[in-house]
């Protein structure tokens, strides 16, 4: 361990700063894991070790378990456990190379894991019951040979964009842990930022894979919806917009597991991507987007790594530009806002047939009853709102003839300081000081594209990863993963010599 954090640190998250100032430079010792070797190793590595024979599936997951009880004290990123019933059901060998098999994991806690209740990170949803059986990714997961050792922490619902929560501690960012690891993924970010696992289950239906992702100084693909499992769920909404995935801390780490996930679940309706292994074929048209005026702007570390990447793209021989969104920023901003009302209002309305008996609706944050109360107030909206959002795949699409990948940052500045995103503050600053946050990753979950935040800057003041972010038209999941692994080999990431 790097450091202990003392009792000061382990509070609530309300009174880390003032939660008025995002750019805080607060600064508390780094919490990890790496002082274990097999912390260091990523996915691929593990796997090659083990394929060798140099380490064992037991030695892997018992390794991860301690690791978690070390750092999770601290870090808060852990819901629950089931590290016995994991430890239990190890399958005896491997039976094929290069396979996840005995790679440990965590998955959010919003898909079902066996023996684990399921409460979506809301204290009204406590009392939850221990779930019967495994579903969704989480099983495929668990299909694949990799062990389910926990789920990880999430905010109310997921509908914020930093891991806190009105009655107890938050998640924390390893590399600085007076600020945010992100959300709704923030849990699962933490995890592997902090060495724990290398590779930890993720949901994003406004960015919650790729804005934890881009906190922790990690990878997060966004793929195109229906590329995994899709959520039962939202099968009746007038647009789906969540899809599942991981955050890792390699491109080539993503890079394994859809394809190995595609030996479970293979989607007929797009191509598949098989295991990118190296980048594009042809030089890419890619697209620079930055400050959208009157709808954002960015901090300078967000700035100067933009502006790097940008650099590095056209050093490799892609032909580079700046662009403009492919839809009109205000009014999507207003759509995407309403239409998360929307679901706001559904999720606590119908939690009680949804979940059961146990919901207590009186537990319910601030800012879930002010979302669900403003939609109440104007419920015809999402109907014109719903109708805009669907015309987004195909303003994605028209875009594609101008460029092939869209890059911008993942979010506006470097991770708020804890409280700045709090639970507790009211619903209405707090809606303000998100939309401001997050005005990038909405757009490919309204279409239903892939995008994938990779960790590019680094802020030294603040002692915190940078990410920007690559965005394609529906399907393109491979092309953005080529580039990524691309921009990884060209400038590996110095993330792990500054830990």
């Amino acid at each position: 361990m790097d450091a202990t954090l003392d009792d000061a640190t382990l509070d609530d998250g309300r009174a880390d700063s003032d939660p008025g100032s995002p750019g805080s430079t607060e600064r508390r010792p780094t919490v990890h894991a790496f002082d274990d070797e097999l912390a260091r190793l990523d996915a691929v590595a593990t796997i090659d070790a083990l394929d060798s024979g140099e380490l064992s599936i037991r030695e892997v997951l018992t390794s991860a378990i301690d690791r978690a009880r070390t750092v999770d004290p601290q870090l808060g990123a852990v819901m629950f456990d089931r590290y016995g019933p994991a430890s239990a059901a190890l399958p005896d060998r491997r039976t094929r190379r290069g396979s996840l098999v005995g790679i440990p994991t965590f998955i959010k806690d919003m898909v079902p894991v066996a023996g684990l209740p399921c409460t979506w990170g809301a204290a009204a949803l406590a009392d939850s019951p221990p779930q019967s059986r495994t579903r969704g990714v989480a099983g495929d997961m668990e299909a694949m040979g990799m062990p389910l050792i926990g789920t990880s922490t999430m905010p109310e619902w997921g509908f914020v964009p930093s891991t806190e929560f009105p009655d107890r501690a938050p998640t924390r960012n390893p590399w600085n842990p007076a600020h945010t690891i992100g959300g709704s993924s923030g849990g699962a970010a933490a995890l592997v930022a902090a060495g724990v696992v290398p590779i930890a289950h993720a949901v994003d239906g406004g960015g919650s894979t790729r804005i934890p992702a881009a906190c922790g100084g990690l990878v997060g693909l966004k793929p195109s919806l229906g590329r995994l499992r899709r959520h039962a769920d939202e099968r009746n909404l007038p647009l789906s917009v969540s899809v599942d995935g991981v955050v890792t801390r390699t491109v080539r780490d993503t890079a394994r597991f859809y394809a190995e996930m595609e030996r479970v679940f293979r989607p007929r309706s797009m191509p598949p991507m098989g295991e990118v292994t190296g980048p594009p074929s042809r030089r890419l048209r890619v697209g620079v987007l930055g400050e959208i005026p009157g709808v954002v702007s960015i901090d300078a570390p967000t700035s100067a790594t933009l502006r790097s990447t940008a650099d590095l793209l056209a050093e490799l021989g892609h032909h580079v530009e700046e662009t403009t969104p492919p839809v009109e920023p205000e009014q999507f901003r207003d759509d995407f806002i309403f239409y998360y009302r929307f679901l706001v209002f559904m999720a606590t309305t119908t939690a009680t047939v949804v979940h059961g008996s146990h919901y207590d609706r009186s537990k319910l944050t601030k800012f879930s009853q002010g979302m669900a109360a403003s939609f109440r107030a104007q419920p015809s909206r999402i109907v014109g709102v719903s109708r805009r959002l669907r015309r987004v795949r195909a303003r994605m699409a028209e875009a594609a003839r101008s460029y092939d990948v869209m890059l911008s940052p993942t979010v506006s500045t470097v991770p708020p300081a804890l409280g700045h995103l709090g639970a507790n503050v009211d619903f209405e600053p707090l809606l303000d000081r998100i939309a401001s946050w997050m005005p990038y990753t909405p757009l490919a979950n309204a279409g239903g594209t892939p995008a994938i935040s990779l960790p590019m800057g680094f802020d030294e003041q603040s002692h915190l990863p940078v990410g920007a972010m690559l965005s394609g038209d529906f399907g393109t999941d491979a092309v953005l993963v080529q580039l990524a692994l691309e921009l990884e080999d060209a400038r590996p990431s110095d993330l792990a010599r500054i830990r």
